[in-house]
């Protein structure tokens, strides 16, 4: 569900971590449908943007999901798309699986990437996580 006209959406994003790689996966759908991005989706009602996280990422990547941690708020003013979404990114560590495209209709591609060599191009809610994740190395 989209974000209505006269209010920006809530959203939830997970970096997930495995061998100093991130997980992206290429959206199909917009908003930036052809971008590489972190999961995540909107917060429903009366949910903890943690656990939004963490649900999206389950449902978008097979996986089993250990505990998130905060990483940084995104703010994604996307006009082109009619898209204004504020969005809590989290990180993950504790995962178990392998990856899969569960949800071939939203996403088409994915793979694991060093945060200093992501493919191009890379969505807003992407770019903020990896300048964040990039900061904490120092």
């Amino acid at each position: 569900m989209a974000p209505r006209t006269d209010f920006p959406g809530v959203g939830a994003g997970l970096v997930i971590m495995r061998d100093r790689k991130v997980l992206l996966y290429k959206r199909v759908k917009p908003p930036e449908a052809g971008h590489w991005s972190i999961v995540g989706g909107k917060v429903d009602h009366m949910e903890s943007a943690a656990i939004a996280a963490k649900r999206e990422a389950e449902e978008e990547t097979g996986l089993s999901i250990g505990d998130v941690e905060f990483l940084c708020i995104s703010e994604q003013i996307l006009p082109l798309d009619g898209h204004h979404w504020l969005s809590l990114i989290y990180t993950a560590g504790d995962v178990k699986g392998e990856p899969s495209l569960t949800e071939p209709d939203k996403l088409s591609d994915l793979g694991w990437f060093d945060i200093d060599d992501a493919p191009q191009p890379l969505s807003l809610f992407a770019q903020d996580a990896f300048r964040h994740l990039r900061k904490q190395r120092f």
